[in-house]
């Protein structure tokens, strides 16, 4: 059983805070593996690369694409390199100036993270493992 509210989200910190001198690394087993495990890409990172193809293989500008969705050029560059997790309002309008629907932007940035993260799973893992064929995404 868990001590918290039914309601209360469970908040995981990402880094430590630094405090000090930094921390001596671990000392390695024999058995300890030489590179720790790929992660996942972020979603922001997926939508941004597929933006940013989709624009490249259009011969377009950012200029271009920025003005036809009515976004600003610096906050869709922002974007494109995964640096802004964008709305679901910016990303339609995005997708629609590139002549796609939100569907077909979701649809491939889907494609890139299962191809990424097979990727991964092949190297680290062999054939076994989870797969994941179905797209979630959480607010």
């Amino acid at each position: 059983m868990s001590s918290q509210a039914p309601n209360e989200a469970r908040v995981i910190p990402l880094r430590r805070p630094q405090t000090g001198a930094p921390a001596a690394p671990p000392s390695r087993s024999p058995q300890a593996p030489a590179a720790p495990a790929p992660r996942e890409p972020l979603w922001r990172d997926l939508v941004g690369d597929v933006l940013r193809r989709e624009r490249l293989a259009q011969e377009r500008t950012l200029k271009d694409v920025a003005d036809a969705a009515r976004i600003s050029m610096p906050y869709l560059s922002e974007v494109e390199r995964g640096r802004k997790e964008a709305s679901s309002e910016v990303l339609a309008a995005a997708a629609q100036a590139l002549g796609l629907g939100l569907g077909d932007l979701l649809s491939l940035a889907h494609g890139e993270l299962t191809r990424v993260t097979s990727r991964h799973a092949a190297r680290g893992r062999g054939t076994s493992g989870p797969r994941h064929d179905g797209l979630c995404l959480a607010a």
